[in-house]
């Protein structure tokens, strides 16, 4: 008897067991997607002090339009860019009276990556100048391409690709996109190197896109439970100092390979921003409103004319045709608008809800979203556009 009492007991404790370890199962499977979709990898939410890139720009002459290049008469610059490099290639034109269509005076730009090493290349953006209608089918000309120091950095050259035409007649004219601006693929070659060595840095700063001290403070803890040292701590709400420690084995490069995968769940403003111009309106996740009354209505009135033509009878002596004004006048007091309670604390899927309940456009929305901040009730930041 003592046995079976013993044998029912070890398999209630064994079923017991079984269901809360699927129990414990089914709940972390469930917390599981929605801490995945909460975080975010530490390269993703910082930039890395000294890895960014360079602007550069240079001015040159694109050649070979079909003669929808620059009037010279109307740019005096393409005149003298074209007469100087004529003389460096040993071509004397000065005096003359040059009539060409098929040379513009273009703006080049490029973007160097950080760490390019001499031969390298990078694309460039050819925009014209002057009056010239397209640069399909030029060729930009040998262009040096100078950084914010004076400094030439890249050369650039090649033809050139636009993703638009213009087309037309005396009457009609037919223009798809922008084809006065184009694109050289892997247009420049990189000529000088930018010197910057990230492992000789005792320390690196890591800087927030979007500031907030609550982000910074779990970067920075993120970091030091991984490495378990303190390497690095918050200084402001968008800067994390990452510190290389004596006895770490590798170098810094290392170091940020290693911690930038970290998983971090950012923080953020709670914050709406409008854009007035296009009535686009934006609002994070953390918005919160307290209890409010909302009612939207206006006086709206609409008038119609609609004039008709009163001719006299045919074959009629006398009579005149004459033009009889017909108005139609609408008047809509907003007697069928409704007013709408949001409770307090209610989140930003309550918000919307509630106020396309009572069928407001985007612009509607606006106001009574700056009128709720007026009254106090909108827990967030409005930034206007």
């Amino acid at each position: 008897m003592t046995n079976k009492r013993a044998t029912m007991m070890i398999k209630k404790l064994v079923l017991l067991v079984s269901a809360l370890w699927i129990a414990s199962i089914l709940f972390l499977a469930a917390l599981m997607p929605a801490a995945h979709a909460a975080t975010a990898r530490i390269k993703d939410i910082v930039n890395i002090e000294g890895v960014r890139d360079n602007a550069l720009i240079g001015y040159g002459l694109v050649v070979g339009l079909n003669g929808s290049g620059d009037k010279l008469n109307n740019s005096p610059f393409t005149s003298q860019s074209l007469i100087a490099m004529l003389e460096r290639l040993g071509v004397n034109v000065r005096g003359q009276n040059l009539n060409t269509g098929n040379v513009a005076a273009v703006m080049v730009t490029a973007t160097m990556p950080p760490f390019q090493t001499q031969g390298s290349r990078v694309d460039v953006t050819v925009s014209t100048l002057g009056d010239a209608k397209s640069l399909q089918g030029g060729t930009l000309l040998v262009t040096p391409l100078m950084g914010a120091d004076g400094e030439v950095y890249a050369v650039a050259q090649g033809p050139v690709a636009i993703a638009g035409f213009s087309a037309g007649g005396e009457a009609q004219t037919v223009t798809q996109n922008i084809p006065t601006r184009g694109r050289i693929a892997d247009g420049a070659v990189v000529e000088r190197e930018i010197a910057f060595s990230l492992n000789d840095l005792p320390e690196i700063r890591l800087a927030l896109k979007n500031p907030d001290f609550t982000t910074a403070r779990r970067i920075a803890q993120a970091i030091n439970g991984f490495t378990s040292a303190d390497l690095s701590y918050a200084s402001n709400d968008a800067t994390v100092v990452l510190k290389k420690s004596t006895g770490y084995p590798g170098s810094m490069v290392d170091l940020i390979t290693d911690i930038e995968q970290l998983p971090i769940q950012p923080d953020q403003v709670a914050r709406v921003v409008i854009d007035e111009n296009s009535g686009t309106i934006v609002m994070g996740s953390e918005v919160r409103v307290s209890t409010v009354a909302i009612a939207q209505g206006s006086l709206t009135i609409k008038v119609n004319e609609t004039p008709q033509v009163s001719q006299p009878n045919p074959f009629a002596e006398q009579g005149d045709t004459v033009i009889v004004p017909r108005t139609d006048i609408n008047v809509n007091q907003g007697s069928d608008a409704k007013m709408t309670i949001l409770e307090s604390g209610v989140t930003l899927q309550d918000l919307v809800t509630g106020l396309n309940k009572l069928g407001v456009g985007p612009r509607d929305i606006i106001t009574i979203l700056q009128a709720i901040k007026a009254a106090g009730a909108l827990q967030a930041e409005i930034e206007t556009m």
